[in-house]
């Protein structure tokens, strides 16, 4: 292991230790190797890092040039959350899809594929898998993130992620605890806040959590969400009643407990990443994620100085940081240490046999597979961040391969309808969407496309909550590009 620079006291190292940073390019900055070495023991990284497995391996093996026990951390959920496949859709169907079929073995099988990506590439941390139970159906930014609504399912495919990530000797990190699917604000915007009383969170939102722990889930990520029922003050991710008493104490987890972006609004807005970082680890965080925005030395050198100042001025007990530092080197050492499941070849198409076996599809009679190149309407939400605007989704690149001269455009807003109707001609159409049951203006477009065209496609590729309707309706239950492949087959086989 690489010797820390001398100099550089105990109180420094382990304020550096607890952060989990960002930052910009495909290789390494200067100053990100120099914090490795003076204490620094973990790296976020983000869609803007990747380009290729290639490049990937090259920047993580550059990393543990410094420290080779980094903590190298990703947001790779597959579905629509990746960020190893940012640039070309993830070739994992999503935890909706892998709900809706309801094979634990098969969820087990698609993270250990996926977790063997990405320890092949370096990486050995994962902020995955999604717990929540998706209750509200209006939920903004968890969706098709979720394994569902129901928590027993939800519960058991979570362990099963757990178990079968971990197996490829990556650490999972269960989140958003302690549940972010019955809210109707995205995080990332505003805070959000759950009023279910504290039952209904025992039974529904923290079933998924106890699971994840049962299943030796490495770590957990904390929610910026307000539950009063729980703590009426602050929010999960700066609540010692969250973090301590309930997650440590009454569920028993001894992992790492790290906390979601500090950037988002929920905090950044409300508390300030300084001062929210000082309030989570005294909470009892032992990690501090952010970087998603914040992805510069001037924001590691201002939370490090701020947690330093807080443990010389008596608002943090220095203990509690010397605890969270040593949680963080705990973890780097199972990751350096723990066995990996060997590379199954016959796994490496898993994901797409996930995502066929996801499909929902309900036909209307008689109705033939396209034999001719379609006008593909994508009517196309505001992306939430977590998700992002730089994957690709859909069908239309899909079928273009299958029928060449296929056509696409997105369109969105109150007259979606008229103009798809116009740009299609009289081209057979093959409507996409995303969570029409959230989106007023998407059901009065397909409205609009159904009563002239009833012979439509519908490609369903959120959470099917709407009626299934067109002459064919595809239920993916989420959109990645094996999601998209495997709707294409259906409407085109070959």
């Amino acid at each position: 292991m690489t010797t820390l620079a001398s100099g550089t006291d105990t109180l420094t190292r382990d304020a550096l230790t607890v952060l989990q940073p960002g930052f910009t390019g495909t290789t390494a900055p200067d100053w990100l190797l120099r914090r490795l070495g003076e204490g620094l023991a973990a790296v976020g990284l983000f869609g803007r890092n990747i380009t290729s497995p290639e490049q990937l391996a090259a920047l993580t093996a550059q990393l543990r040039t410094e420290r080779d026990d980094v903590l190298v951390a990703i947001d790779e959920e597959g579905g629509d959350v990746t960020r190893l496949e940012v640039h070309t859709g993830s070739s994992f169907p999503g935890n909706h899809a892998l709900g809706a079929v309801d094979d634990t073995e098969l969820t087990r099988e698609v993270a250990l594929e996926l977790g063997r990506r990405l320890a092949a590439c370096g990486v050995n941390f994962n902020w995955a898998p999604s717990a929540d139970v998706n209750s509200n159906p209006a939920n903004p930014v968890i969706g098709v993130r979720s394994f569902g609504a129901d928590p027993d399912l939800v519960a058991r495919h979570t362990a099963a992620y757990v178990t079968g990530l971990q197996s490829a000797g990556v650490a999972a990190c269960t989140k958003h605890f302690p549940g972010h699917g019955d809210t109707a604000v995205d995080s990332h915007l505003a805070l959000p806040r759950i009023d279910a009383a504290a039952d209904v969170l025992h039974a529904r939102e923290l079933a998924p959590f106890r699971a994840a722990i049962a299943a030796g889930t490495r770590a957990v990520m904390s929610a910026h969400i307000l539950v009063p029922a729980l703590d009426p003050a602050r929010p999960a991710t700066l609540s010692r009643t969250v973090l301590t008493d309930l997650l440590r104490g009454e569920l028993g987890y001894e992992g790492l407990i790290v906390t979601d972006g500090m950037e988002m609004q929920a905090i950044s807005a409300t508390y300030g990443i300084e001062h929210g970082s000082v309030l989570a680890i005294a909470a009892g965080a032992d990690a501090i994620c952010v970087g998603g925005g914040l992805a510069d030395e001037e924001t590691v050198r201002r939370l490090r100085d701020a947690l330093v100042e807080a443990v010389r001025s008596g608002e943090l007990p220095e203990e509690r940081l010397a605890q969270a530092a040593d949680r963080v080197r705990s973890l780097a050492r199972w990751t350096a240490t723990t066995h990996r499941t060997g590379s199954d070849a016959a796994a490496t198409d898993i994901g797409l046999v996930a995502a066929r076996r996801a499909l929902d599809v309900t036909r209307v009679d008689p109705c033939p597979p396209l034999t001719e190149a379609p006008f593909v309407a994508v009517f196309t939400p505001v992306s939430n961040i977590a998700v992002g605007t730089e994957t690709p989704w859909g069908v239309a690149a899909e079928l273009a391969q299958r029928l060449p001269g296929t056509e696409t455009a997105g369109f969105t807003g109150d007259h979606a309808g008229q103009e798809a109707l116009a740009a299609a001609g009289d081209r057979r159409i093959v409507a996409v969407l995303r969570d029409e049951h959230r989106h007023p203006w998407m059901t009065a477009a397909l409205d609009v496309l159904l009563g002239s065209r009833p012979d439509t496609f519908v490609v369903e590729m959120g959470v099917p909550q709407a009626p299934a309707r067109g002459a064919l309706h595809i239920a993916t239950h989420g959109a990645a590009r094996v999601c998209g492949t495997a709707a294409a087959e259906v409407i085109a086989p070959r």
